[in-house]
């Protein structure tokens, strides 16, 4: 029960915290799979349709469907998330999203232990899964809908969110901007983070990634602890 007065506390899964750490997994993953599997973007899709959309009508079709795979990948990993979602699946697992945050753990524990020599397919395929799953569960800033893997739709929320709270002085834009701005900065700094991790870990940088998974992770059990104390 919350004290008379007092601000509710709003879910751990919508927090500002919570979704710059995962921005940060995200713009790691992007440098990571940049830097170790020969220039490949593996948490956004959009490079990959419109690549097919390009060779196709050069008629190139062997080029183009090696960019299925991916699109697939990441349509198998929105699919997990909303499974994990429904009431049957939510009765026995009674937390989705740290469920979730452990299929991705164990995802790049994996890929961290790949060798070099492990063909780009298969570090790419299993990093669109995790991002898709990341991407598909945690949807919400506070209020509003938000994307951890990919900046673009952030980039114009927030530049939109600037201007009317300067036009308008509009308190709940100025509010928006600010936590879209962190989402921004957070991205940024993951992958600036995620590119010197590579640099020096190689493969094995992917564990960094999962360390941070870990500590999304922790952030739920310690609300759930101090909430049962």
């Amino acid at each position: 029960m919350h004290a008379v007065g007092a601000r509710p506390e709003i879910p751990r899964s919508v927090t500002v915290s919570l979704g710059s750490l995962l921005a940060v997994v995200g713009g790691f993953l992007d440098s990571y799979t940049f830097l170790t599997r020969n220039g490949v973007f593996a948490t956004s899709q959009t490079g990959n349709i419109v690549l097919f959309g390009i060779e196709s009508a050069r008629g190139d079709w062997r080029s183009a469907i090696r960019h299925l795979p991916p699109l697939l990948a990441f349509l198998a990993g929105v699919l997990a998330a909303e499974l994990l979602k429904r009431p049957r699946v939510a009765q026995r697992i009674r937390w989705p999203a740290r469920a979730a945050l452990v299929i991705e753990i164990i995802a790049l524990l994996i890929v961290g232990a790949l060798p070099l020599s492990t063909p780009d397919a298969v570090v790419t395929l299993t990093v669109a899964f995790v991002c898709s799953v990341q991407v598909s569960m945690f949807r919400t800033l506070i209020k509003w809908q938000y994307n951890t893997t990919m900046t673009t739709g952030n980039l114009r929320t927030a530049a939109q969110a600037l201007f009317l709270a300067w036009a308008d002085r509009d308190a709940d834009a100025a509010l928006r901007a600010r936590a879209f701005g962190m989402i921004l900065l957070a991205f940024a700094l993951g992958a600036a983070f995620g590119a010197l991790c590579s640099l020096l870990l190689g493969v094995r940088a992917a564990w960094v990634a999962a360390a941070c998974l870990m500590l999304c992770l922790w952030m739920f059990i310690a609300d759930h602890l101090r909430h049962e104390s």
